[in-house]
């Protein structure tokens, strides 16, 4: 039975950090250890994961340095053969490392095994709706355009993918290996760099499982409604990207910023802002405008979402985005079914 080191950043999530730690705890496959990165918290979190006496986990301390320094930290200090990440205000449905045990295990070319999420608001409530995103056959073009790993609580890694991509620096005074990039403007677009720099040094798959197994928190408060910053940090994050990968960059650079700038503008409809939604699909549509071909209904629906909320009146607009969350959380569903039937296990 393989051992499994699951790592937690664990930063100003009082609310949260409990249920997250006891979705781990609550596992179907026990082999694991978990380890909570302290990364220099000033709230009452770590008090609260010192209340757990489960002996699988160990808290350690650093000054705050950020999630991906958490994250490497947690690497440095892992002793199991898979890795697995989540994010202190997510949750794990108790088969969630059992299953990515059994497909990495049946299949050795994968290193990176993952699945998809289901949303939940802040209070843990279902919201009926999930991302969706590509299994198999994953390129440079779905890590750039669609994010096909869709957060930083669905990845499980074979430990021998680290040792493929590191890198050793001297940031904190000493030499240490990385394996996150901890440069805080790539924040929060570090789990992507991570990923592209898997596809383009590794032979290592990237494949994915149909189920929905994490429980993504939908948090006002949370980076992904940060835009400017989330910009900032993709901007960046294509810079580091070109300097390992400058050929395949320089002919996906307007692509992967078009496509992005299309997700921010998604995000600002439900952020309710309007005219910075319209802003943004404008700059994503000059930026590449091959999008609307590529991905006509997306591209038109943020469009049309985006003038929407700008122009109609807010109690029409809340009751048509209600109806066009029921429809598509009920098409969602229907498709994770079906491809769970399809699934092969062994």
């Amino acid at each position: 039975m393989k051992k499994v080191s699951v790592i937690i950043p664990v930063y100003k999530v009082e609310k949260y950090i409990a249920a997250t730690v006891q979705s781990v705890l609550a596992q179907t496959y026990t082999n694991f250890q978990l380890l909570l990165i302290d990364d220099g918290s000033p709230d009452r979190s770590v008090e609260i994961c010192q209340q757990f006496t489960d002996r699988r986990i160990e808290i350690i301390r650093q000054k705050n340095l950020g999630v991906a320094a958490a994250r490497n930290t947690g690497i440095r200090q892992a002793t199991g053969e898979y890795l697995a990440f989540l994010d202190a205000d997510d949750l794990w449905l108790p088969e969630k490392l059992a299953k990515h045990i059994e497909h990495l295990d049946s299949s050795p070319s994968v290193g990176v095994s993952f699945c998809r999420s289901a949303f939940i608001d802040e209070a843990d409530n279902p919201l009926g709706i999930y991302q969706i995103t590509k299994l198999e056959g994953i390129n440079l073009v779905d890590l750039l355009c669609r994010t096909p790993i869709g957060n930083g609580s669905v990845a499980v890694i074979r430990r021998e993918v680290f040792d493929d991509i590191k890198f050793s620096d001297n940031l904190y005074g000493v030499v240490e290996n990385f394996y996150f990039d901890d440069d805080r403007l790539l924040h929060p677009s570090e789990d992507v760099e991570c990923w592209l720099r898997i596809a383009v040094k590794t032979k290592w798959k990237i494949e994915g499982i149909p189920e929905p197994l994490t429980l993504y928190r939908v948090n006002s408060q949370g980076h992904s409604a940060q835009l400017v910053k989330k910009l900032n940090s993709w901007v960046k994050m294509l810079e580091i990207a070109s300097e390992y990968a400058p050929m395949e960059m320089a002919s996906l650079r307007d692509i992967a910023m078009a496509y992005q700038l299309r997700h921010l503008a998604r995000r600002a409809v439900t952020l309710k802002a309007g005219s910075t939604a319209v802003q943004l699909i404008h700059q994503a549509l000059s930026t590449y405008w091959r999008i609307l071909l590529e991905e006509p209904r997306r591209t038109l629906i943020t469009l049309a979402a985006a003038y929407s909320l700008l122009v109609l009146p807010q109690s029409f607009y809340q009751q048509l985005e209600a109806l066009a969350l029921k429809i598509t959380g009920f098409n969602q569903k229907r498709r994770i079914l079906k491809e769970e039937s399809a699934f092969p296990t062994s």
